[in-house]
């Protein structure tokens, strides 16, 4: 036994893995730390985002409320016959008459088809007419169900300032929002417009005033559902900086200023709601990101420790590496005499085994290549066949269709013929398939419905088809126009009397797809029956069938194909089978 040598140097293998702990593993940590960082502030900004388009949303819902509000105040605004009865003068009955038959019930109307509550007040010009009013529970017209209105005449606006500074009137755009009166005590809103003679849009002569006044819980319902995450909030601060309504787990109240020290600890995405000249803040807690910066943490440690086990690994490869590479060009060699010729070997460096993993790669790829050539020669050879047996069947089916085509117009059924040829262009737009000969077995059934469409503006009613087919099968392929022959040899041949009955069924049984064509007709002769699935032409009818017998078996192999059961005066059954193949592009 021969002593063992001292070393006096560093191993290539340790070496090695010294190299890979200095330019794999800090790599990976620093990238996982950098990944961490990035990721934090990544989500911090998505759900700056995602809370920006929520408010936005928000935004949204609250200004379509105030459209609702604001169509109300137009309907009154443009309706002419309505300030016709504001400005009528006659006094006595036709004043009374003219509120209650017209302007009392086109109020209500107009309020009963918004979406919101709220009470409608109309200072009158005209002080012929008599104001109507109601005394509400605590002073507040909203307090009750529905919405309500009143009529008062202008006198009772003089030296209000909301209505002495109500700014100068453009026509058709000229509206404000404000609290005016109690509307901050009680919660409110309203929205101020004037209304004008419509007759003269240039003086635009101020007949009477709308204020229109709606609950601000209403206006801003949808802030109740504002909320991304827990402890997450949205308020409206108005012009003054005071907080109107908030909704969510802020400590901030309704009537209290806003502070902006109290927002330190939180995400602040801000939206202004125009109309209003307000602010509609939103809230979202600083450590929102907490828990997903704790899992990335956890994944960077998994990661870290999952590196350090593949270079305890990466040493006994090391150890091994010429039995691996000697075990590669083995198992490269076992694959070309079991025919796998796709297989590769791939070694650094320029020594003896990567010149034999060269030619062992080159020898793959041209036996590989005369392989395919072969192979494909022989397809093309297949496909030829292919495309020649399946123009047998096109030709006889125009033939035939044209044919009745021609006795239609003969006899001047123009709604039949009309049918028939929209059929007949639907089933070959379906036939063609761009060119394809392998299709989905969904495309096939459309194109038998379409050839039956055909049939049955023939036969009417004398024809009777039904389908049997479980859904499950559509995503598979075949071979197209292979039920199309059998039904067309039917109606040809099979009729027993002046009505016949055919029944279509597809069903998946294990690998294969089952087709079946069933009929109630005058059934086959067994000589006839014999010879049907013999080459092309040996009888007279059933022209297609061998054909198609055929095509299934070029395509698919000898175990797939068509088998006919038949008795005369009891029908026909003819069973199609193809392997269960998915159709391409399905999942």
């Amino acid at each position: 036994m021969k002593p063992k040598s001292k070393r006096d140097y560093v191993p290539f293998g340790h070496k090695l893995m010294i190299t890979y702990c200095v330019f794999i593993i800090i790599p990976v940590l620093l990238a996982a730390y950098m990944a961490n960082m990035i990721f934090v502030e990544s989500a911090q900004e998505n759900a700056r985002e995602n809370y920006r388009s929520m408010l936005s949303q928000v935004k949204d819902n609250i200004n379509y409320r105030m459209d609702d509000v604001a169509n109300v105040s137009s309907m009154l605004y443009f309706d002419t016959r309505l300030a016709l009865h504001l400005r009528q003068s006659k006094g006595g009955y036709e004043s009374y008459a003219s509120m209650t038959e017209y302007v009392l019930p086109r109020i209500q109307s107009t309020l009963d088809a918004a979406h919101n509550k709220m009470h409608l007040t109309v200072f009158m010009h005209n002080e012929t007419l008599p104001e109507i009013y109601h005394a509400y529970p605590g002073g507040n017209a909203l307090s009750g169900m529905g919405s309500v209105y009143d009529f008062y005449h202008i006198d009772r606006l003089h030296g209000k300032p909301w209505y002495e500074t109500f700014p100068a009137e453009q026509y058709g755009a000229t509206m404000e929002w404000r609290q005016v009166e109690r509307d901050a005590a009680l919660g409110q809103i309203s929205l101020l417009r004037r209304l004008i003679e419509p007759n003269d849009p240039f003086e635009l002569k101020e007949i009477g005033f709308l204020r229109i006044t709606t609950r601000i819980s209403d206006l801003f319902e949808s802030l109740e559902a504002g909320r991304l995450a827990e402890g997450s909030s949205m308020m409206i601060v108005d012009e003054q900086g005071v907080i109107v309504t908030s909704s969510g787990g802020t400590v901030l109240q309704p009537g209290q200023p806003l502070d902006q020290r109290s927002l330190d600890d939180y995400m602040v995405v801000e939206e202004n709601l125009n109309r209003l000249n307000w602010k509609l803040i939103g809230l979202l807690p600083g450590d929102i990101t907490e828990a997903a910066t704790r899992q990335v943490t956890g994944w960077t440690i998994l990661i870290g420790l999952l590196c350090y086990l593949i270079f305890a690994m990466a040493g006994l490869y090391i150890s091994r590496s010429f039995a691996r590479k000697v075990s590669k060009i083995v198992a490269v060699l076992d694959a070309f005499r079991e025919g796998d010729f796709h297989k590769r070997i791939q070694f650094k460096g320029r020594d003896e085994f990567t010149r034999i993993s060269l030619a062992l790669n080159d020898m793959g790829h041209n036996i590989q290549e005369l392989i395919e050539e072969v192979y494909l020669s022989n397809i093309r050879k297949k496909e030829a066949e292919l495309e020649s047996l399946q123009a047998q069947i096109n030709p006889h089916f125009l033939y035939n269709t044209l044919s009745s085509i021609s006795r239609l117009a003969k006899f001047g059924e123009v709604d039949r013929l009309h049918r028939m040829v929209l059929d007949l262009a639907k089933f070959y737009r379906l036939s063609l398939n761009e060119g394809r000969t392998v299709i989905p077995i969904k495309h096939e059934l459309e194109q038998i419905e379409a050839y039956m469409s055909i049939q049955k503006t023939k036969f009417g009613d004398g024809m009777t088809v039904w389908y049997e087919i479980d859904p499950d099968i559509m995503g598979y392929e075949t071979i197209k126009l292979i039920l199309q022959p059998f039904v067309e040899n039917v109606l040809e041949h099979a009729w027993y009397g002046d009505r016949i009955n055919i029944r279509i069924t597809g069903a998946a049984m294990e690998e294969r797809i089952v087709f079946q064509v069933i009929d109630d007709g005058l059934g086959m002769h067994p000589d006839t029956l014999r010879q049907l699935l013999g080459p092309p032409g040996n009888v007279s009818i059933g022209y297609g069938i061998g054909n198609v017998d055929q095509r299934i078996k070029l395509h698919y192999g000898q175990q797939y194909g068509v088998h006919i059961t038949s008795r005369l005066g009891a029908g026909t059954t003819v069973e199609i089978t193809i392997p269960k193949r998915v159709s391409a592009g399905q999942p």
